[in-house]
């Protein structure tokens, strides 16, 4: 038996719609959700407040409409509704009873016991529409009740006084002119309720912002001290843990953490002291075995040789470890540095180019730092005859540009070589003292202080060292 297969349309049945429909929901609203932050404001405090005074405009908002549209247009209603009562109580007067040639009884009645201020008029065209507000709920309902409880021509004026409102009926052989207060047909107090509620909320906020500040300070003062910290610098003294539990929760934790590392940190300096010290004794021991010893001087220069270059690792790796030693942060010149790697290009025979942008004097560890500089210019010399160092010291940053027309490195190991150790045997060795250590340190004074050392390619055709610090 054959059987016939139903070709399916291309653009797809219901169904796919229907689906893609679905799958392509969760992608518009992560995006939708990613264009919010980014517009939202960065900072906590900010974020706090648009979290206090969102949903309070938002409820003050749904409030003031729901009255608005309920409540003001409601009572408005009615008291127009009673009002063109009355102007229909007394047209009805005077059709039923047209023997009062001028009317003075209704007039009375209407003044004494409605309020109304009536006046006939001869039968003269009624005065043109003039302009309506934009936004006239009175104007709405007075027409629309003259129209339903009185069917006759009418011209209505809500503009002209603000506290009177006129009102002009056509009638047979005459137009009843009516004034009559606003305040009778309009629900006229409704700002207060709007003054009431505004006031409220403000009242409200003044109290909210500043205990919601109280609240985020000690949240900014943790973040101030962990920031400090981690570039090296020392924690502010007035530094306690405040505010909520989880708040101080959060402080006594950093404070042990940082207890912690500067424990570690003395304790493997200590080591590293005895060790070194236990170490030196030995290879002054061996030197000076050597020299009493008999034998070639060949072989004896060979162990003597083998011996400094022993102290000199032990010296790199001793000034590797002591990297991250507390040291108190200063003011270190960047002018006299310059000044003094001058010279030393000089010696080495170097041609040295140097700029500064922005302040020269930066706040670092002055020690450490000289020690970073110098190990990276230090390789820049030792490997270029042209060297170019530019710093940029400006909005709380340092950044100092190294470009040298040596060798260079290759890029795929540009980041091998701040391994501690490690010496490249192509282009450019990075320590010709034998230890592999020049960079590792530099790198490690660098995040120690909050920032990094970056390797690129130099526009002299050699290497470029980016160090950027917080300053």
């Amino acid at each position: 038996m054959a059987t016939t297969q139903l070709e399916q349309p291309e653009g797809g049945g219901p169904g796919d719609l229907a689906l893609r429909t679905l799958r392509a929901m969760p992608r518009a609203w992560n995006r939708f959700w990613r264009l919010v932050a980014l517009y939202m404001p960065k900072r906590l405090y900010a974020r706090s407040l648009i979290i206090v005074i969102a949903p309070m405009i938002l409820l003050q908002s749904v409030v003031a409409f729901v009255f608005m549209e309920r409540h003001w247009q409601t009572v408005t209603q009615r008291l127009s509704q009673a009002t063109i009562s009355d102007i229909a109580a007394v047209i009805d007067m005077m059709e039923t009873y047209p023997h009062d040639a001028d009317y003075a009884n209704i007039i009375r009645i209407a003044q004494d016991r409605m309020q109304l201020k009536v006046d006939l008029l001869p039968p003269d065209p009624l005065p043109p529409p003039g302009p309506k507000p934009f936004f006239s709920i009175l104007d709405e309902a007075l027409s629309s009740e003259i129209t339903r409880q009185i069917n006759r021509p009418f011209w209505i004026d809500t503009v002209g006084n603000s506290n009177v409102v006129e009102v002009r009926v056509q009638l047979e052989g005459k137009v009843l002119r009516v004034f009559v207060r606003r305040s009778q047909a309009y629900a006229s107090n409704t700002h207060i309720f709007l003054i009431w509620m505004v006031g409220t909320s403000l009242v409200l906020l003044m109290i909210a912002i500043p205990f919601l500040r109280n609240q985020i300070r000690p949240i900014l003062t943790l973040a101030e001290a962990a920031e400090s910290f981690g570039k090296g610098r020392p924690m502010p003294r007035d530094f306690r843990p405040r505010g909520a539990e989880e708040v101080r929760r959060a402080g006594f934790a950093f404070i042990q953490m940082r207890e912690r590392i500067e424990r570690q940190i003395e304790q493997r300096t200590a080591m590293l002291t005895g060790v070194s010290h236990d170490l030196r004794t030995i290879l002054t021991r061996f030197k000076l075995q050597l020299a009493l010893a008999g034998g070639k001087s060949e072989t004896k220069a060979a162990l003597n040789q083998d011996i400094d270059d022993m102290q000199s690792m032990l010296e790199g790796y001793l000034s590797f470890a002591r990297g991250e030693a507390t040291e108190d942060t200063g003011r270190f010149d960047l002018n006299a540095y310059f000044q003094k790697l001058g010279e030393e290009a000089q010696l080495r025979g170097c041609k040295l180019t140097t700029t500064l942008t922005g302040d020269p004097a930066v706040h670092v560890r002055p020690n450490a730092f000289a020690r970073l500089l110098s190990n990276v210019i230090g390789n820049a010399f030792r490997y270029a005859k042209t060297v170019e160092v530019h710093a940029n010291h400006g909005r709380g940053s340092l950044t100092v540009t190294i470009d040298d027309n040596g060798p260079g490195i290759a890029a795929d190991k540009r980041e091998e070589v701040f391994k501690p150790f490690l010496r490249l045997d192509e282009a450019r060795n990075l320590d010709a003292s034998g230890t592999g250590l020049g960079l590792s340190i530099a790198r490690d004074i660098a995040r120690s202080h909050g920032g990094d050392i970056g390797l690129e390619d130099s526009p002299l055709g050699g290497l470029r060292a980016v160090i950027k610090v917080p300053a």
